[in-house]
């Protein structure tokens, strides 16, 4: 089994980078050959937060990620990044909790591919 980790950096919404990342996210965790985890940095954490309001027929992140959840994938959110955005993890999704970099590090060492957005 192939161990892939995206690291996400950009703004929940406003960069397509991100919405982008997540899809990609998404459509890996629904592979039988490959264990996906999402690491979320700076506003990329915003994405975990759950509750989003969105427009009709516009892409919610939360939701997006709870499928990858889902279908067996890991999501966690940097912790200092959380702080310096007054979120906690009361805030957030289940299943992405607040995490560190040594959580991070290592996921980064298991991983044979790691993908930055």
């Amino acid at each position: 089994m192939k161990k892939m980790l995206l690291i996400i950096n950009g703004p929940a919404y406003g960069a397509d980078e991100t919405f982008n990342a997540v899809r990609l996210a998404v459509a890996l965790s629904k592979r039988d050959d490959t264990q996906t985890r999402v690491f979320l940095m700076g506003d990329a954490v915003t994405c975990a937060v759950a509750g989003q309001k969105t427009p009709d027929g516009y892409y919610t992140l939360d939701r997006m990620l709870k499928g990858l959840i889902r279908h067996g994938g890991q999501v966690a959110c940097c912790g200092t990044c959380l702080d310096a955005r007054g979120l906690t993890e009361d805030h957030l999704i289940d299943g992405a909790p607040r995490s560190t970099m040594e959580q991070l590090a290592a996921w980064t060492v298991e991983a044979d591919t790691v993908l930055t957005f």
